[in-house]
């Protein structure tokens, strides 16, 4: 059974209560929060002040992904606001094993994001280290993307090296997620769905969660 995470980047801020407490009554497992700083990615989105008070709001984990350069500046922040599990870009970490080293000091799950065009094998050195593999199933920055199908085989590459190593990583996919594609995503051996517009967009945002989370 899939963990489901809604973006609430694709979510109305002028009803962030209203949102919240849908997500709340809702088979949603995750709160899944987009971090941009309009240098990694060409887009600005929020920071810990925002994430605080979605944590808040819910007593549902909160997951949080950085697309930003230089994130181990801003982990206690995030920590402070409260983070649950915190994801960092490898491609955005010259330093990454002491990156997964400060997540989880400060009591986070530590996750590492990858680009489309990095290969899962840049992983294999900290894969035993994490606990999330955030993989980008879009190029980062923007919502409503369509999910990039080259996708697929990196999920089944990805999902073979943790097996074959017995480890409990989980796989979550991050970018064009939605009711017709969940289900090949999953069976490619996805763990974690992460879903902004088909949720937030849909007529019955709840329903959607309950039709992704049955899959």
């Amino acid at each position: 059974m899939a963990i489901i995470a809604p973006s609430l980047l694709a979510s109305n801020f002028l009803k962030m209560e209203e949102e919240s407490k849908m997500l709340n009554e809702s088979e949603a497992d995750w709160f899944h929060l987009d971090i941009m700083d309009g240098h990694f990615v060409p887009n600005i989105s929020f920071g810990p002040m925002i994430v605080a008070f979605f944590r808040k709001a819910t007593s549902k984990p909160c997951d949080v992904h950085l697309m930003i350069e230089h994130p181990g500046n801003y982990a206690q922040q995030f920590k402070n606001a409260g983070a649950d599990h915190l994801s960092v870009h490898i491609e955005a970490c010259p330093h990454l094993h002491r990156n997964i080293q400060q997540i989880q000091s400060l009591g986070m799950k530590a996750g590492v994001a990858i680009n489309p065009h990095t290969p899962v094998a840049s992983l294999t050195d900290v894969l035993h280290e994490i606990d999330i593999v955030c993989m980008m199933s879009v190029n980062p920055g923007f919502g409503g993307q369509h999910f990039i199908p080259h996708t697929m085989e990196k999920i089944k590459q990805l999902r073979k090296m943790i097996d074959e190593r017995g480890l409990k990583v989980l796989i979550e996919i991050d970018g064009g997620v939605t009711l017709e594609n969940a289900s090949i995503i999953m069976a490619a051996g996805a763990d974690v769905l992460v879903a902004g517009n088909t949720v937030f967009n849909s007529a019955d945002p709840k329903a959607t969660i309950a039709e992704l989370k049955s899959l």
